[in-house]
């Protein structure tokens, strides 16, 4: 079974992270464990995580995973247990208002801090699978900087 901590996102936040709904526990049966630690500008609002396991999960299907951190208790550090072996790649934005959504400028441009696992940058878009992919068999830690 995949273990999500601390929380699970709201359908509202998901779709923001380009998810198409709940996600369901599974029996994966790994060992995988995957630890994110986000690096944020304020002590406020929620990280929205969303974890992926394919190429095609990451431009718009399910996550395996989505975790939403309260920041403004001290939670920045999203924990993803019962990973089978292989690749996967985080999207993330820091609600920095709280209000659930991932707010943008009148040109569709974000203006909340987000990220993508590696540190990963996209060009004139998010970072690719290919910049945010990391591969899995045991423990794998990162920390990354909400900008």
């Amino acid at each position: 079974m995949i273990r999500l901590h601390p929380t699970t996102l709201s359908a509202a936040a998901a779709g923001l992270l380009l998810l198409s709904g709940p996600v369901l526990a599974q029996d994966a049966g790994g060992d995988g464990t995957v630890t994110l630690t986000f690096e944020t500008g304020a002590p406020t609002g929620a990280v929205m995580v969303a974890l992926y396991d394919s190429p095609a999960a990451y431009s718009g299907g399910r996550p395996v995973g989505q975790v939403k951190l309260d920041v403004a208790a001290g939670e920045t550090i999203a924990t993803f247990e019962g990973l089978p072996a292989g690749d996967y790649a985080a999207k993330a934005f820091h609600d920095v208002d709280g209000d659930g959504e991932m707010n943008l400028n009148p040109f569709g441009i974000p203006s909340e801090p987000y990220a993508f696992s590696n540190n990963a940058v996209g060009n004139m878009g998010p970072a690719s699978w290919e910049r945010a992919r990391f591969a899995v068999s045991g423990p794998v830690a990162q920390t990354i900087r909400l900008r």
